[in-house]
């Protein structure tokens, strides 16, 4: 289990040093924030360790770290990424294996020997993804990467937010696997998905992800808990 609550909001850390100090800083305490995901903006800029170490400054909550997309190289590749983000401190990997299922294997089963947890994902929020709406990738090559992950034990999947029939299809599918699949999803405010519909359609375990819906805002503690108000 990644998170420690049914649903909760979690910051995505898509910013440099000082926003991020300033975001964790201003999010920490709220009780709907269930943990961070760190991107490689910061990784790039400042690296992991020092993004772990200033986020353990303010909450000892999970922090998830998304390469954007990781698992989208060769198999092997995976030992190191494991490595890299297990002695960072960081807690739970966020994969995307586009490059196959031998590198999702791979990928999956190195960060568990590495004992992070792994939140896969396979439907993305953004137009002409898939090949069925003018995109690269097959249709049915994305709810392979979701199948094969739930034949693996995985329960955490990232589903796209602003898709609420997409949430439905894919969880559907999870739970001939699973009882009760725990969802991610990003996609919200700036990208058009509403929460409180993401949640009906996600079920009871849910974690909406939301980035310049935070940190962009004015206040960003108050965007904060007017989102986290919206979980209920």
């Amino acid at each position: 289990m990644v998170m420690n609550l049914k649903h909760s909001i979690i910051p995505a850390c898509d910013v440099d040093e000082k926003k991020y100090e300033e975001l964790v800083k201003a999010t920490a305490d709220i009780p709907g924030i269930g943990g961070y995901k760190l991107g490689f903006v910061l990784a790039l800029s400042i690296g992991l360790p020092k993004a772990v170490e200033i986020a353990r400054k303010y909450t000892d909550k999970p922090l998830i770290y998304d390469h954007q997309k990781a698992a989208t190289d060769i198999p092997s590749t995976g030992q190191s990424f494991a490595r890299v983000c297990r002695e960072a401190g960081i807690n739970a990997v966020i994969l995307f294996p586009q490059a196959g299922p031998e590198t999702e294997r791979a990928w999956i089963d190195f960060a568990r020997n590495e004992e992070l947890k792994v939140i896969v994902g396979g439907l993305m929020t953004h137009k002409k993804y898939v090949r069925s709406e003018g995109g690269y990738l097959a249709d049915e090559a994305i709810v392979e990467m979701y199948e094969i992950a739930a034949g693996l034990g995985v329960n955490d999947y990232v589903v796209p937010g602003n898709n609420p029939e997409g949430i439905r299809k894919i969880r559907a599918m999870l739970t001939r696997e699973h009882a009760n699949p725990v969802l991610y999803s990003p996609g919200f405010v700036t990208q058009g998905g509403r929460v409180e519909e993401a949640i009906k359609a996600a079920g009871d375990n849910f974690h909406a992800i939301v980035g310049r819906g935070i940190y962009e805002a004015p206040d960003m503690r108050k965007a904060a808990e007017e989102l986290c108000a919206q979980l209920s």
